[in-house]
């Protein structure tokens, strides 16, 4: 998904990422080359205009923030317009009403209308627990009937059989009735595929969609299919009160216009995206992460996403109060921050390191990098000796002397020699951490987490 684009604006912004100063030229520049990256994705050019001029806006003879070098700044700035682009306040599936609530499908033909009812289905019976039923009212293709029976049956979905000689206005009407007396909580009604052109099926989707009264009425979009599918929306939306999109085929090499033009066309928020072909492959819409493909940072985010469900945040900002406030870093703490590290990965962490350019404010002798490359013998080794060690001890380690480390080690099975390389490790990061703080890089890590990938702890 997105590999064109993605390249291609990871190649423009590139070049910017590591300016220490922003000019109008280079910045002019930079807008210039995304400009044409986008207009080759398939972006519609009204989208494109707007998005460039605010940015402009925004940066141009404006402060930078100090916690970033100008050209990430820069980047980050992208990273949000891209996701205000997408973003909506009502991306969320509306289900609160009185059961039955509907959901109806309509698009064109051939955009995935039915494979995504069951997929939603699927997912609103997995998340919400909801006894959910499906129906289709598409007559003039008997294959679409017998689909949506077979998945359904696949996945354990209840289908509603309604012999085709009924009208999709009777079909409606029926499966609507049956929802009610059989108490389900959700109707999903498949519709066939029509153009806004046709008039007669234009009537039927609206004599349709006033029967059912559905809480959502979703537009199946095509994601290879670009700006045509976005025009037929937006005609459909005059006359079907469209209440979100749903995005088929976005696990295909999509040039990704679609993505950044349907809500900024259309007015209506992109609620679910189908990503593979099983039923299970279906998404929340979820703007950050799409940007952040979008600009080539997924492994970033991916990476943050399980750093938060790893890491220990309260403790976390419990040792930057401590030392905010000039006091040591004991054993414990590092004992605990070694633990995290080991949680979250050598690799993942050495990666964002790297991408945040703050190994460049160590010397090489106390690089973080050595610190983060932990083992687990090493964890094991300072909990063994810890046993051993008298609790001042823990909190100034700077008082361990030669006699201190072998009563340590006679205590502990641990030899002096693992002692003094474990002691010159926690140095290191005592090192680092007092070096971070003086130069006011203290929280640049959790800064960076939250301002360039817009999370919270």
């Amino acid at each position: 998904m997105f590999e064109n684009l993605s390249n291609k604006l990871s190649k423009t912004l590139s070049k910017i990422r590591n300016y220490g100063r922003l000019t109008e030229q280079n910045i002019k520049d930079t807008l210039n080359e995304i400009y044409i990256n986008l207009l080759e994705a398939d972006v519609v050019l009204e989208v494109i205009k707007d998005f460039i001029s605010k940015i402009k806006k925004e940066v141009i003879g404006k402060k930078i923030n100090n916690n970033f070098t100008p050209g990430q700044e820069f980047i980050k700035l992208v990273h949000k317009n891209l996701i205000k682009i997408m973003n909506s306040s009502n991306k969320n599936i509306n289900i609160a009403t009185q059961p039955p609530a509907v959901i109806l499908f309509t698009g064109l033909q051939g955009a995935g209308k039915t494979t995504s009812v069951v997929k939603l289905a699927y997912f609103l019976k997995k998340k919400y627990k909801k006894k959910i039923i499906v129906v289709s009212t598409d007559i003039y293709r008997p294959a679409a009937i017998k689909q949506l029976k077979i998945l359904s049956e696949s996945v354990k979905i209840n289908y509603l059989n309604i012999s085709s000689d009924f009208s999709p206005i009777e079909i409606s009407k029926k499966a609507l009735h049956y929802a009610k007396i059989n108490f389900y909580d959700i109707l999903i009604v498949d519709t066939a595929g029509r153009l806004h052109i046709d008039s007669k099926m234009m009537k039927e989707i609206k004599d349709i969609h006033h029967l059912l009264c559905p809480i959502e009425t979703l537009f199946v979009i095509d994601a290879m299919t670009g700006q045509d599918a976005i025009n037929s929306a937006k005609k459909f939306n005059k006359i079907l009160p469209i209440t979100g999109i749903f995005l088929t085929k976005t696990d295909s090499d999509t040039r990704g216009g679609v993505f950044l033009s349907v809500k900024y066309i259309i007015k209506k928020p992109i609620k679910f995206i189908g990503t593979g072909e099983k039923i299970n492959n279906i998404a929340i819409f979820n703007p950050e992460i799409i940007a952040s493909k979008i600009l080539g940072m997924s492994t970033e985010l991916t990476i943050i996403e399980n750093i938060k469900k790893k890491i220990n945040f309260k403790k976390n900002q419990k040792l930057f109060k401590k030392l905010k406030n000039k006091n040591k870093l004991s054993l414990q703490d590092f004992l605990e921050q070694l633990e995290q590290i080991k949680k979250i990965g050598n690799e993942n962490i050495n990666h964002l390191l790297k991408k945040m350019q703050i190994n460049n404010i160590q010397s090489s002798k106390h690089s973080i990098m050595n610190i983060v490359n932990i083992d687990t013998s090493t964890i094991n080794n300072i909990k063994t000796i810890m046993k051993s060690m008298t609790d001042l001890e823990k909190k100034d380690v700077d008082i361990i002397n030669f006699s201190r480390k072998k009563r340590i080690s006679l205590g502990s099975g641990v030899s002096i020699l693992k002692i003094n390389a474990i002691l010159k490790q926690y140095n290191q990061m005592k090192l680092v951490t007092k070096k971070m703080k003086k130069n006011n890089n203290m929280n640049k890590i959790i800064k960076y987490v939250k301002n360039f990938f817009n999370l919270k702890n």
